[in-house]
C-alpha cells in the first residue's frame, strides 16, 4: 500500500476555501488538470455515495465515489472507481484546516493506494505533484 501526503497553506480562510472546494461536481472550477465534471444520476453532490464522472485536460476518464463529507471538520474522502492510472483501491482525503494566526488555512491532501510493482515512484510523484500539488497552486492563485 502506497501513502501519499501534500500539504500547503493558503491565504484564506478555511469557510472560504470549503465553500469552493466542498462541491464534489466542482472540480473544473478550481483545478487546472479537469476539463469537465458530472455527477451520475442526477443526485446532490453532497450525498456521500454519489459518483462524480469526470474529464481531465489530457483526455483521461475518472470515476469517483464520494465516502464522507464534513463540514464541521472541512473534509471530503473518496475512492477511485475507475481511472488509466493504474491505481487500485485508492482512497483520498482533502482537509482544511483553520489557522488562528491569520486568515489563512491549512490544507492536506491525502491518499492511500495499490498499484503494479515499479509503478510507485512515478504514480507518487504524478498524483504529489500534477493533482495534489496543482490543486493547492491553483486555490493559492485564486486567493492572491
Amino acid at each position: 500500500m502506497i501513502r501519499l501526503y501534500v500539504s500547503s497553506v493558503i491565504e484564506a480562510g478555511a469557510d472560504n476555501v470549503w465553500a469552493r472546494i466542498r462541491d464534489f461536481n466542482g472540480l473544473p472550477q478550481w483545478h487546472p488538470g479537469i476539463a469537465d465534471c458530472r455527477i451520475e444520476n442526477g443526485e446532490p453532490s453532497d450525498r456521500v455515495g454519489c459518483i462524480r464522472h469526470f474529464h481531465t485536460r489530457d483526455g483521461g476518464t475518472i470515476r469517483e465515489r464520494l465516502l464522507a463529507l464534513s463540514d464541521f471538520d472541512f473534509a471530503q474522502t473518496y475512492e477511485i472507481l475507475e481511472s488509466p492510472m493504474g491505481v487500485e483501491h485508492y482512497v483520498a482525503t482533502l482537509k482544511l484546516t483553520p489557522v488562528t494566526d491569520g486568515n489563512r488555512c491549512f490544507a492536506e491532501w491525502s491518499a492511500e493506494f495499490d498499484c503494479d510493482e515499479g509503478r510507485e515512484q512515478e504514480l507518487t510523484r504524478t498524483i504529489a505533484d500534477g493533482v495534489f500539488q496543482a490543486g493547492f497552486d491553483a486555490l493559492k492563485r485564486l486567493y492572491r
